[in-house]
């Protein structure tokens, strides 16, 4: 079947789908969706294919916390552990009002085939709390993660599973929960979670590294579409953690960052923007149109005539009804899921290179992995290393997925899933089936 005949079979699935619910399709929809178109490419066991569609377990906590008034609330928490076959479940934990099960399924799945194409020793996993953590203070979020902790504590740990931080998490929230962990273990156990402040075990640069891996990935494919960088223009979308740290790199490198934006607007000039005068959300939450002379709506963002488009921000926000107005000859994935499946096939349709979240923020994970070897063997290394090796890591993975798209009539994100389908099967015909 040709790409064009794939694009068609897949539009038709997707309208389907799209006719059967108004609602937009969900992360372990989406997740069971890509296992299968990269499972049409690949001479392998079904019943392999089968078994991933489902995690191995879901754990659901009740959460009790005693409010700073003397009430007591409960909220609910969840563990998804989706596949271990190449390795310790790893994900992130989130506190978000809207944290499901499923939810935690289907990113759990993202994060399995994440850590494959960046060929890392582990499996995938998500977690989180149904929680809106801007309600609760900082003696309250401790509270609760604690006691998330002691609940989740025997399903965790540095060679089981290792959580690290997510949507409304940051690394002190793991220093907390490295600590719960390891009060009841009777030792510190640093390595049971990532993402934690480096005074106690976490890695340097390890915030920044989602970041600079789209930067990283953003330079690869201009190399490879023959775009200069010093004559490239660049609009990021988001510019918090993700999204100000590729966008400062670029800058760096020579790329005209033309746009940036957070929840308010974007700040717009032509000529380019000095990212490095410009806080982050972390520096200065929602500041970016407050410095601004131009301001523009996110949805004229995304529509503008650049070289690069990096959606950083949300997902599902490139989709059916905004995807023809997407200017951009490159779309580089930032933030996790930013493209509904429709429009991905719109844009494929088009020419539109888009580089998937799975092969593009997956610095996150990576250091995250080097801040586990740092862990286990007690040794920290300083910041030209963990961003020397996470530069090799995104070039090899790069190669790979390179490699896939060159010799198959598939798009990026199909590559990416090919290559880390082909991996994780790889894994399972070797270790077989438990009786």
């Amino acid at each position: 079947m040709t790409m064009a005949s794939r694009i068609e079979s897949t539009r038709d699935e997707s309208e389907e789908t799209a006719t059967e619910s108004s609602e937009p399709e969900s992360a372990l929809e989406t997740a069971r969706r890509q296992l299968s178109h990269a499972a049409d490419h690949l001479d392998i066991d079904q019943h392999i294919v089968e078994r991933l569609k489902f995690p191995q377990k879901v754990h659901e906590v009740t959460v009790p916390i005693e409010r700073d008034d003397g009430t007591v609330e409960v909220f609910t928490g969840y563990r998804a552990q989706h596949d271990s076959v190449r390795g310790p479940f790893k994900g992130g934990l989130r506190y978000h009002p809207e944290v499901t099960r499923d939810e935690c399924v289907g990113l759990g799945m993202w994060m399995t085939w994440k850590c494959a194409v960046m060929n890392l020793p582990f499996g995938g996993a998500k977690g989180g709390i149904a929680v809106n953590p801007k309600e609760l203070s900082s003696a309250e979020r401790e509270r609760l993660t604690r006691r998330f902790a002691q609940e989740i504590r025997d399903v965790i740990g540095p060679n089981r599973d290792i959580p690290a931080p997510d949507m409304g998490t940051d690394p002190q929230t793991m220093a907390w929960l490295m600590d719960a962990y390891s009060m009841q273990e009777g030792e510190t156990t640093p390595g049971v979670v990532t993402g934690k402040p480096p005074a106690v075990g976490g890695s340097k640069g390890r915030e920044e590294a989602p970041g600079r891996s789209v930067a990283i990935i953003t330079q690869l494919v201009c190399e490879y579409y023959d775009y200069q960088l010093g004559e490239t223009t660049v609009a990021v979308q988001g510019y918090g953690s993700v999204g100000a740290n590729a966008a400062r790199l670029l800058d760096d490198w020579g790329a005209t960052v033309v746009a940036i934006s957070d929840v308010n607007g974007a700040m717009y000039d032509p000529e380019g923007i000095d990212t490095a005068s410009v806080p982050s959300h972390d520096e200065e939450p929602e500041a970016v149109t407050t410095y601004a002379d131009d301001v523009i709506s996110n949805d004229e963002l995304l529509a503008l005539d650049v070289d690069v488009l990096i959606p950083a921000a949300l997902g599902n926000v490139i989709t059916e009804e905004n995807a023809e107005a997407i200017a951009a000859d490159l779309v580089v994935e930032g933030a996790n899921g930013p493209t509904t499946s429709t429009a991905d096939l719109m844009l494929a349709e088009r020419d539109v290179a888009v580089i998937p979240d799975i092969l593009a923020n997956a610095g996150g994970v990576t250091v995250s992995y080097f801040e586990w070897l740092q862990d286990i063997n007690r040794r920290a290394w300083p910041l030209e290393r963990v961003n020397d090796e996470l530069e090799a890591e995104m070039q090899a993975a790069w190669r790979a997925v390179r490699a896939e798209f060159e010799s198959r009539d598939v798009t990026w994100r199909d590559a990416a899933y090919i290559v880390a389908l082909s991996r994780i099967a790889d894994a399972h015909e070797a270790r077989g089936l438990w009786p």
